[in-house]
């Protein structure tokens, strides 16, 4: 079968080869990927900047496709079902955070950027019969970490005030459409003008350029401060963050983009009240409520261009560059005409 592994010794740090077709073991199924949509962490292992990085691994986290395989300990009823897949793995018995056996699919072990994949039964789920294999793709990573960044951690109310911030991401335009299903007041912020545009047409009521010195002083203007924040950057603009968040408030980030906070103005944080909180994907429960939202709302997730696995590394460039508004996705088994 054809695959993207990674491949350190390679000018691309990636390379499309043929590897046998995976057998599934005994609690295993079998799933023949019809789409699979890249992540941040795809390019960040293809640029070595990743954790027990290992060369031959296929990549890819999220898939979506046909079970068409089962293993001998799993229902036979799962055969032809169209699923996608939850690529965390392991999390734990702890809700408030995963455990130390936690993983996530596509590194160290075997990802979705193949035409099969095989993966332990409880990880497959059916897909919401609103989505097609392209949007369904490009749904779980994105969503569960939105999810409980929003919902979970965040809390998010009717008639919040809510900034979402580095709109055009896939966890960032889904974050937005779980406040704005929750009846929240979204706005975003961007480092371009178009993406701030498209944020308004799917409901936001404003966006602001974070390059632009004066942008705290216009969402103040227009807010007089946020509820909630929702953040994937960190580094030096928590600052920002921090006047902008209204006394009380929260801020939940879910990456550090910008690396650690070196300075943390710690008097405005305690004297404002305001709860930082970390997050990251999400628990099985996380990931079951999650897809009922979506199926419940309708929701879709924002693709911005679908690739054939073969010009992959067209899709690993432009996430490279940030061009893109939501998810990148490779076709990889496209339906049958039939």
């Amino acid at each position: 079968m054809k695959c993207i592994v990674l491949d350190s010794s390679h000018k691309d740090g990636i390379a499309l080869v043929e590897l046998r077709e995976p057998i599934p073991e005994a609690w295993e199924v079998k799933v023949k990927i019809s789409a699979a949509a890249l992540n941040h962490r795809d390019q960040w292992c293809r640029e070595q900047k990743y954790p027990n990085l290992k060369d031959g691994i296929i990549l890819g986290s999220d898939g979506a496709g046909e079970v068409v395989e089962v293993g001998k300990q799993v229902d036979k009823s799962w055969l032809g079902k169209e699923v996608l897949i939850n690529p965390a793995k392991n999390w734990g018995e702890d809700p408030a955070a995963q455990g130390s056996d936690f993983s996530i699919l596509g590194m160290p072990e075997h990802g979705t950027f193949a035409e099969y994949c095989c993966v332990p039964a409880d990880r497959v789920h059916q897909k919401p019969e609103h989505l097609d294999y392209l949007k369904a793709a490009a749904l779980p990573l994105c969503g569960v970490t939105a999810f409980r960044a929003t919902m979970v951690q965040g809390q998010v109310k009717k008639d919040d005030k809510v900034l979402v911030t580095g709109f055009g991401g896939g966890v960032a335009q889904m974050a937005a459409q779980f406040a704005l299903s929750k009846g929240a007041r979204v706005f975003v912020t961007s480092g371009a003008t178009w993406k701030l545009e498209k944020a308004v047409a799917m409901g936001a009521e404003a966006g602001y350029l974070y390059h632009s010195e004066s942008w705290t002083d216009e969402a103040m203007a227009n807010t007089n401060g946020f509820d909630l924040i929702i953040d994937s950057a960190m580094g030096p603009t928590v600052n920002d963050l921090m006047d902008v968040v209204r006394p009380g408030g929260r801020i939940v980030f879910y990456g550090a983009t910008l690396g650690n906070i070196q300075e943390l103005n710690a008097r405005k944080l305690f004297w404002k009240q305001v709860t930082l909180k970390g997050t990251t994907m999400g628990s099985d429960k996380d990931f079951q409520e999650m897809l009922a939202w979506v199926s419940h709302h309708r929701l879709i997730p924002t693709v911005d261009a679908v690739f054939p696995l073969s010009s992959a590394l067209l899709a690993f460039e432009k996430m490279k560059n940030s061009d893109q508004m939501g998810k990148l996705v490779l076709q990889i088994n496209p339906p049958s005409e039939d």
